[in-house]
């Protein structure tokens, strides 16, 4: 089965169903519909819920539109989105990096 981490910050988010979406760059996972997953809390390693992909899309950072944040937290501002992934992914994020949003239905 495969896992994704969260911050803990989002982990409430996700219980809720308020957070249906999460988004992945370098998807070296090969995240795909019908993948079921284990959640896990990035700070402690302990897997807080459990969940099946729903829909996967991939765009690049630049194309976002509002609608792609359905279900996704927002961000104050687009420096805001891109300084958030580079604290994920380092500085190899760019306007031109491919995002892959993958909905999720906890199980």
């Amino acid at each position: 089965m495969k896992t994704l981490k969260f911050m803990p910050n989002l982990i409430p988010l996700v219980l809720s169903g308020e957070k249906t979406s999460t988004w992945r760059l370098f998807d070296d996972k090969d995240l795909q519909k019908d993948d079921n997953l284990l959640l896990i809390d990035k700070t402690t390693g302990k897997e807080f819920a459990k969940a099946i992909i729903v829909k996967t899309e991939e765009k690049k950072l630049k194309d976002l539109e509002d609608s792609d944040f359905n279900g996704h937290e927002k961000f104050e501002s687009e420096e805001k989105m891109y300084e958030t992934y580079k604290s994920y992914y380092g500085d190899k994020v760019n306007p031109e990096t491919i995002i892959k949003m993958v909905d999720l239905k906890l199980i």
